[in-house]
Formats: structure tokens, sequence, C-alpha cells
């Protein structure tokens, strides 16, 4: 999936993306390290993978989709989109 880096902060690694359709979803290390980046710039598109549902029952982030898609979307892939 694509989106467009948002914030990042280089000092604890994580930070935000915001999807096509204007939704902000946050990052954290683990899923930028995922990613091999070493800087992120706003406005450069990515490329990010995500999984539903919640961790430890508690959820956590941007509920978004409807339905069975309809939990909370976690990133756990940040890389550059290339073409």
């Amino acid at each position: 999936m694509q989106a467009t880096a948002y914030t990042y902060d280089p000092a604890t690694r994580s930070g935000s993306v915001l999807l096509d359709d204007g939704t902000p979803l946050p990052f954290d290390a683990e899923a930028f390290d995922a990613g091999g980046l070493r800087l992120l710039r706003p406005g450069q598109r990515v490329r990010i993978e995500t999984e539903t549902g919640t961790e430890s029952g508690a959820e956590t982030g941007p509920r978004t989709g409807t339905g069975a898609e309809g939990g909370r979307r976690r990133i756990t892939l940040v890389t550059l989109q290339t073409f």
C-alpha cells in the first residue's frame, strides 16, 4: 500500500504517514527499522505494509475499513516507494 510521509522523529525513529484518503496512520521504530531506511522526510512517497487487529486486547491507532476490515490497522513496514 502507498502513503505519504507526514511526520518523522529521528530520535525515536517513529512518525506517521498519510494514506491516500488523508487518514493519518502512526508507525513505530520497529516498522521503520523493518524497511531499512536511515531517514524519512515529510512528503516522501512510501510503501507500507500493515496488519489489522489488536495487541494484548488493547486497540491502538485509527480505525479504518468496515466490517471484518474494521479493526485497528498497524504499520509493520515503512520503506521508500520505487517505480
